[in-house]
């Protein structure tokens, strides 16, 4: 192919003349710098003149006469001998030549080196025709069809043929019929061997179409062993619901058919079994699975799979369903049936992620995780990861939610969306003892478009992880700014028993009426605890002066006086119990309980 290229690509040049070495002994003559030097590597070319209005004159592709020319060793004489002018004139032949000869890559790439020459011709119809056609001997069907589907071609017979069979071997089954009545003259003026290609896909397109009659008749023009023929007569009888007929001609595809002739009469038997309920339909879901292994692509793995979704809708296979439905939305262009078939696995999906579905939970989080792709977008999309993440953390995989969660942030969440979303991943992470990757989440979402309040709650979440990590400092830091920034300093400290900084970060924060709740308790006993470790006896007993009416009948009172009682007087024994009866509840809400999350 290299050698194809470098022919194709060099243009009318003269090799620059190569000095002889000056003899032995002789002085060398002075050097000249050239004024440019050419890398080595770069091939030489110069411009050709345009040839989209040449071959636009020429006569048109209408049948399989027109593509003669000149290939072998013939075209690479011409090739190497050509000249500007007369070059894409004898790329043109070579690549009409390719085509007659089944090499469509190589034609492709011809056309493709004339395209680069003069990119007008991409809107010339003979050049769309010979493209359309090396596309579809390749399998490109969506690229062939394009090509040829220009207005100039809709009613050329020849272009016809090739964009049935482009549409056939695709799937579009209807679409490959309506074209039927214009190629019907291109076909037919084919020599049998030529034709067969063409007749095999319209017979294929009509069976697949509902229409296994006509396909019955036109195989005829076939000999009776011919493997390619005999699947799709298998296929056709199968549609007329002669079981016997079609496994006759199965087995017989089986034993002479090509590698992909095989494999469709190893599907056909499976379905004759289906028809003739001579396999229940999970065995049958188990074969399809079998046969798929080994064959994978093409309109043989459609209908496999297209088989099997249906069996595993009747059967209520969840899981089936949605692998079968998920294979083909994934790899095969479904055209309308796209739509449909993605709305039912959405519900069927979401049936299955709901909590009264009975489905376990580690199952139905592993179904959503493999298909994932297939949840609804938007809101309803949304929704439902958030509801089975919080399952998840109900239950206490943290890790498995935020790995949910993280899809929802990095795939489909978008500008301020991924603000609140991004700080329940970093509290996941956190929770799951993953305060690295919680840091990962915020940082890979930063962005300036987010509110005041997402990004006070974006750094408390990063000071926690900060934390998390033995990273005090950075902590602190991220807190500046934050409104409750200094109660979560202080719960920071008082875990690191920094008492001084502790004082000083919680003391503007400590109640000021007399009912005292749980955390504001807390945020007193603490501030005792402080003072006493720090030896601030005077702060102490103002601390009892101002708090002891709001502690009075407490379940606290006593750790509160045995707190802010004079240094001396306090019984070690006492003191501990005291510290013990300090409520749980923390002065900074569920920002304080997170700092000893996940450790």
């Amino acid at each position: 192919m290299r050698s194809l290229f470098l022919a194709l690509a060099a243009g009318a040049t003269t090799a620059p003349a190569v000095t002889a070495p000056a003899p032995h002994g002789s002085p060398a003559p002075a050097a000249t710098p050239a004024p440019t030097a050419t890398p080595a590597a770069v091939i030489p070319s110069t411009a050709l003149p345009r040839f989209a209005a040449t071959l636009a004159q020429l006569p048109m592709i209408t049948g399989a006469d027109s593509w003669t020319g000149v290939t072998g060793t013939e075209a690479w004489h011409q090739l190497a001998t050509a000249t500007p002018d007369t070059r894409q004139s004898v790329r043109w032949s070579f690549a009409k030549g390719l085509i007659r000869q089944d090499r469509a890559a190589e034609a492709l790439g011809v056309l493709e080196a004339m395209r680069l020459a003069d990119p007008d011709l991409a809107l010339v119809a003979p050049y769309q025709l010979a493209r359309g056609a090396a596309l579809t001997l390749l399998g490109r069907d969506a690229e062939a069809v394009e090509s040829l589907s220009t207005a100039e071609l809709a009613g050329n017979a020849e272009a016809c043929a090739w964009r049935m069979r482009a549409l056939a071997h695709s799937g579009a089954a209807p679409e490959a019929m309506g074209q039927i009545g214009c190629a019907r003259d291109a076909i037919n003026a084919r020599t049998p061997r030529d034709r067969a290609p063409f007749m095999l896909a319209a017979a294929g397109a009509a069976i697949d179409a509902g229409q296994p009659q006509p396909a019955l008749q036109w195989l005829q023009l076939f000999d009776d062993r011919n493997g390619d023929a005999n699947l799709l007569r298998g296929r056709a009888l199968l549609a007329q619901k002669d079981l016997a007929g079609a496994r006759l001609r199965f087995e017989r595809a089986a034993l002479t058919g090509a590698p992909e002739a095989k494999a469709g009469a190893r599907l056909g038997a499976i379905e004759v079994s289906i028809a003739g309920h001579a396999i229940a339909p999970p065995e049958a879901i188990r074969q399809l699975d079998a046969m798929r292994f080994g064959w994978r692509g093409g309109p043989v793995e459609r209908r496999a799979l297209t088989i099997e979704y249906g069996l595993a809708k009747e059967q209520q296979d969840l899981r089936a369903e949605l692998k079968s439905g998920a294979t083909l939305l994934r790899y095969f262009k479904l055209g309308t049936q796209a739509g449909p078939m993605l709305a039912e696995l959405q519900q069927s999906l979401s049936a299955v992620l709901a909590p009264e579905s009975g489905v376990p939970l580690a199952q139905a989080a592993g179904l959503y995780w493999d298909y994932r792709e297939l949840a609804p977008s938007g809101g309803d999309g949304d929704l439902l990861a958030n509801r089975l993440a919080d399952r998840l953390q109900a239950a206490g995989l943290y890790a498995r939610a935020a790995e949910l969660l993280s899809y929802q942030l990095t795939r489909r969440a978008q500008d301020v969306a991924q603000g609140p979303l991004s700080v329940r991943v970093a509290m996941l992470q956190i929770l799951a003892g993953r305060p690295d990757l919680a840091l990962k989440a915020l940082q890979a979402t930063e962005q300036p478009s987010y509110t005041a309040q997402m990004r006070w709650d974006r750094k408390r979440m990063e000071a926690v992880a900060f934390h998390r990590l033995g990273k005090d400092d950075a902590a602190a830091a991220a807190l500046d700014g934050v409104p409750d920034g200094a109660a979560v300093r202080a719960e920071i400290h008082w875990r690191t028993q920094d008492w001084g900084s502790f004082v000083t970060e919680s003391e503007k924060g400590l109640p000021s009426g007399r009912g005292l709740g749980a955390p504001q308790q807390a945020a007193v006993l603490r501030y005792a605890v402080a003072l006493a470790m720090l030896g601030r006896e005077d702060r102490l007993r103002a601390l009892h002066g101002r708090y002891a009416p709001a502690f009075k009948g407490l379940p606290t009172a006593s750790a509160f006086d045995m707190l802010t009682a004079s240094l001396d007087r306090i019984d070690p024994a006492r003191l501990d119990a005291a510290i013990g009866a300090i409520p749980e509840a923390s002065p900074a809400g569920a920002i304080g309980d997170l700092l000893d999350a996940g450790g």
